[in-house]
């Protein structure tokens, strides 16, 4: 059996692009997520017969022998996909126009196109494939919705020669309008004069910058439609909204740029979540968007890849503190040093927690001062191995709101990451 899947969160590009595929791999099945967005949901809802589309669930996994993935190629974006990941006789086949990915194969057809339809139509257009006015006028939409009607900085000579080949198809324009709509409606209009009422600029390496944190209540769609327009309004070449719902304490972070020189795409996989050249996203939950904004302007401000790793930049050697020791001692080892928190460790030298000034609140009797430190420590410790990169050390940062992070080879600390330690290498004052 073949089967052909797409990321979860599936947009027109996704679905438009399942659907090429079928084109090119006869008698496959085409496994659409059950995650996908508003506008791709209204589409369906009214056109899901003309397609053959299954869910992961319809799927029986040992009966796959070929995996087609279309408009992604990590693992951690498809969905009930687990079974296949570990399989040694699985043939994959991957059509994408993102650079980022870990699914790994021989059968790669990836290009930084403005879309992955794009890829797909120049195949078909190359087998000479039939294609139906319907099945034109999705793929447009695909093509359209990746590219902002052919205006996004990603967009490449290619994105333009399908969309022609397309309506030479009979791609309907008024299908597209439809269903491309976004709403712009009370709530959008609200949020984005509190944007502009509040916005700031500011100036980075001779780029305008501005960054708008907000706080919203319930859904808002189209959220990227709103940070586009408070980009072209206030004038800047790159802008981010961190947008925190309070109630599911969740930030969902978006960005926009007309600059090659700031890659959000680039910047959003640094935090977990990805995109294009000109867009991108990231969802994170339980982070201070203070927080984010600063590690935003520090990932803008220097060197935006991955390639020194922890051993390179963190500090060393590290004081730590056996988890016997009293209270006491931890006190007057922070107060000299001071800091505000060190690795608690066993008598082999093993992480077991950390102690900070923080958790001297907990103390509530003098006594409490000549207890072992095991008593009092936070046990719920974040750790990263010695061979990651900065970049990922920053991503824990974020998700846990934490200052520093012990680095470990061998289940042993071997140094401390501190947000000091990665401001140094964000502001390219890492020494030769």
């Amino acid at each position: 059996m073949i089967i052909i899947t797409t990321h979860k969160g599936s947009d027109f590009d996704a679905l438009a692009s399942l659907v090429a595929a079928s084109l090119l791999y006869p008698g496959a099945k085409t496994v659409l997520p059950t995650s996908i967005n508003p506008n791709l949901k209204d589409f369906l809802a009214i056109h899901k017969d003309l397609f053959k589309l299954y869910s992961p669930n319809d799927i029986i996994f040992e009966h796959v022998k070929t995996l087609v993935v279309v408009d992604t190629h990590s693992w951690d974006r498809l969905e009930g996909m687990e079974l296949l990941k570990d399989r040694q006789d699985l043939e994959i086949i991957v059509w994408d126009h993102h650079s980022e990915g870990d699914i790994e194969t021989l059968q790669k057809n990836i290009k930084g196109t403005g879309a992955t339809i794009t890829l797909l139509v120049k195949e078909i257009e190359k087998q000479r494939k039939l294609i139906t006015p319907i099945q034109a006028t999705l793929f447009l939409m695909g093509l359209y919705e990746d590219t902002g009607n052919l205006t996004f900085p990603s967009t490449l000579p290619e994105d333009a020669y399908a969309a022609g080949f397309l309506l030479d198809r009979k791609a309907d324009l008024q299908i597209l309008s439809t269903f491309l709509r976004q709403a712009y409606e009370k709530k959008q209009k609200d949020l984005l004069f509190q944007m502009i009422q509040e916005a700031e600029r500011i100036d980075i390496g001779g780029f305008s910058i501005s960054i708008a944190k907000m706080e919203i209540k319930g859904r808002i769609q189209n959220l990227a439609m709103v940070l586009q327009m408070y980009r072209e309004i206030i004038n800047v070449d790159a802008a981010f909204g961190i947008f925190k719902d309070v109630e599911q304490n969740k930030c969902m972070v978006i960005g926009r740029s007309s600059i090659d020189e700031i890659n959000i795409g680039l910047l959003m996989r640094s935090i977990g979540g990805g995109g294009h050249p000109g867009a991108g996203s990231a969802l994170l939950k339980a982070v201070n968007p203070d927080t984010i904004e600063e590690m935003l302007l520090e990932l803008i401000s220097g060197n935006q890849h991955s390639s020194v790793m922890l051993s390179d930049i963190m500090s060393y050697p590290v004081v730590t503190i056996n988890e016997d020791a009293k209270i006491e001692e931890a006190a007057m080892i922070l107060r000299d040093l001071g800091c505000s928190g060190m690795p608690v460790v066993d008598k082999e030298g093993h992480i077991t927690g950390v102690i900070s000034r923080r958790d001297f609140k907990k103390l509530r009797k003098s006594k409490h001062m000549q207890s072992p430190v095991k008593a009092f420590m936070s046990r719920n410790v974040v750790t990263i191995s010695h061979d990651k990169s900065i970049i990922e050390a920053a991503r824990l940062m974020i998700k846990h709101d934490v200052g520093r992070i012990p680095v470990l080879e061998k289940d042993k600390i071997v140094g401390i990451i501190t947000r000091s330690d990665a401001m140094t290498y964000f502001y390219d004052l890492l020494p030769d």
